[in-house]
């Protein structure tokens, strides 16, 4: 990704406005979110954290689509996606939304270019070069001689790489991670967090929920959620300089 725009230039790629979500469970009402208003721009690294109950998890799958706010706005790459019917939707999660989940979700009978390769099976019209683009980033996550290879035949930091990769497959605008490192030992996690450092450097946009505080500060901003509200936003660092991803 190319994109070598100043910081005073670059644009939202994503922003919820006074976005609200309520569950019903057991007959009474549960607010998950509550009023919350928060922006990503281009370039953005922020770790969203929170305890249990606090909302991080639904504000994810709010920003990544999978969940649709009671109340409130949602804008994905200029586009109102919360009036979106389900099958427009789907089309714009999967374009510009990449998902990188604690458990890997990767699909036990396919090999490692193959995984990489699935949501390109999604695209309407399919993406030209798919499979040249699924070995290029096989390579830029450090798995090019593993290719062949089964999620049972890698470790559990050659699994997640193999999930980085399937996230970057369809260039999208915002990557979201869900407790990336959770099933990692530190050596590992901080191999994996090196990892999406250099793609944010590369201007990949990155959202990620943990619970650790130092994953948490290898982002620029940390927002901590209490009670379905922002309870804190501060600064590690500005934005990046962008240097561009081959």
């Amino acid at each position: 990704m190319n994109n070598l725009q100043p910081v005073s230039q670059r644009q939202s790629v994503a922003s919820i406005v006074g976005v609200s979500k309520v569950y019903t469970l057991g007959g009474h009402q549960v607010k998950a979110l509550n009023n919350v208003s928060v922006e990503f721009q281009q370039g953005d690294f922020v770790a969203i954290m929170g305890s249990s109950g606090s909302g991080k998890s639904t504000l994810l799958n709010v920003l990544g689509c999978l969940d649709r706010p009671t109340s409130g706005q949602y804008f994905l790459a200029g586009q109102d996606v919360a009036a979106m019917d389900d099958e427009t939707l789907s089309r714009v999660r999967g374009r510009y939304l990449g998902f990188i989940f604690q458990s890997y979700n990767l699909i036990q009978q396919l090999s490692v270019v193959e995984n990489i390769e699935v949501p390109l099976s999604y695209q309407r019209p399919p993406l030209p070069g798919g499979r040249e683009r699924c070995l290029k980033l096989a390579e830029l996550v450090g798995l090019s001689g593993r290719l062949g290879h089964r999620p049972t035949e890698l470790s559990g930091g050659q699994q997640q790489r193999v999930a980085i990769a399937r996230a970057l497959v369809n260039n999208p605008h915002v990557i979201l991670a869900d407790e990336p490192t959770g099933n990692l030992d530190t050596a590992t996690s901080h191999d994996i967090m090196n990892l999406l450092d250099a793609l944010n450097r590369a201007g990949r946009t990155i959202v990620m929920v943990t619970h650790e505080n130092d994953i948490a500060e290898r982002a620029r901003r940390i927002i901590r959620l209490r009670d379905g509200r922002i309870e804190s936003v501060s600064e590690t660092r500005p934005l990046l300089p962008q240097v561009g991803i081959g």
